[in-house]
């Protein structure tokens, strides 16, 4: 029997199917595993190069098998599927991991430890308290709006709605009353645990190195700058800082052929936490400079000379994310711009 090379996982909750291969991608071995089954078979095989789908469990195993003492490599689930062969199941995924992380171009993600998954638990608990409180705001603002009572949106409103909703000559029913003072309720409670989550992400920021430095860019807070530590991998895997700006979709998409360049839209193929994150910062900065009498960057007076102010905000996003890049490959505080002057 030749010598297992590389293993492909397709991972699931109970069985797993896994895919041995020769160094020449003979098969050596397919075999489907029970959970317990999975974790024994691993820790008794010999170290080799483990693939599996960057999927939700996929940075526990990566964990897991690297303390057995194999090479782990995990790969973005779409760039698998082209190497499936006509029907899917565990086992030909399990064989199109094996095939697609032994080509010598393909871009692998890097496992994420502990700390980083707690981190992104709390960005994501942060990311559904806010839909819900959002929600509740919507549905607040909709049932007092059958009465004739209108509010703008946003979570600043609230006490105007409150008014309504305690004011006896609102001719609000009674029924409907004691409903939106629950809808209060949860509001307020929505609130204070957001209230909560943003000061652990706060405090975790203000404990690390990163985000300290990556604070000192305008448009970078404490939440953004622990996102990128959480989400972001080493700056080292760059080349430049454009290939960053496009891990996080901030380029546009290219529909080029012929030789001849053709650029869209903004691709918004990446990581979407850092890039929403980035775009409103971005835009608190473009806000910030639309004020009269503020001091303003000249490339972003420029830039906001020629387009709208949302565009200028993801052309700058974009400029942030090369800059993080630069920040965190040289080890250096942000530097304003020089500005040229006429002597």
């Amino acid at each position: 029997m030749e010598e297992v090379t590389i293993i492909g996982v397709d991972l699931a909750k109970n069985v797993f199917q896994v895919h041995g291969a020769a160094a020449d991608g003979e098969v050596v071995f397919r075999k489907k595993l029970a959970r317990p089954q999975f974790a024994r078979f691993m820790s008794d095989h010999p170290a080799c190069e483990v693939a599996m789908e960057a999927c939700p469990s996929a940075h526990h195993w990566a964990r897991e098998l690297s303390a057995y003492g194999h090479s782990v490599r995990l790969i973005a689930p779409h760039y698998v599927k082209p190497v499936i062969k006509r029907q899917k199941n565990d086992a030909a995924d399990a064989e199109a991991i094996a095939e697609a992380a032994t080509r010598p171009t393909m871009r692998f993600v890097e496992p994420k430890t502990a700390e980083q998954q707690a981190r992104a638990v709390a960005f994501r608990a942060r990311e559904q308290i806010v839909k819900q409180r959002t929600e509740a705001i919507n549905a607040l603002r909709a049932h007092l709006f059958e009465f004739g009572h209108v509010a703008p949106e946003g979570v600043g409103y609230i006490p105007r709605l409150a008014k309504v909703v305690d004011d006896p000559g609102s001719g609000l029913p009674d029924l409907a009353r004691d409903i939106c003072r629950m809808v209060l309720e949860q509001i307020e409670l929505l609130t204070s645990r957001l209230a909560a989550v943003s000061a652990k992400l706060a405090a975790a920021s203000r404990a690390a190195a990163i985000p300290r430095q990556l604070q000192t860019m305008p448009g970078v807070g404490p939440i953004t700058a622990l996102a990128v530590e959480t989400f972001a991998p080493p700056m080292d895997q760059f080349r430049r800082g454009r290939d960053f700006a496009a891990w996080l979709g901030l380029v546009p998409r290219q529909h080029s052929s012929g030789g001849k360049q053709r650029l869209g839209k903004t691709s918004k193929m990446g990581q979407r936490d850092i890039r929403r994150l980035l775009v409103t910062g971005a835009m608190a900065v473009v806000r910030w400079a639309l004020r009269r009498g503020a001091p303003q960057n000249p490339w972003l007076e420029r830039m906001l000379e020629r387009k709208p102010p949302l565009v200028a905000a993801f052309a700058l996003a974009n400029k942030m994310a090369r800059g993080i890049w630069a920040m965190l490959t040289h080890d250096e505080d942000y530097r304003d711009p020089v500005i040229a002057c006429a002597a």
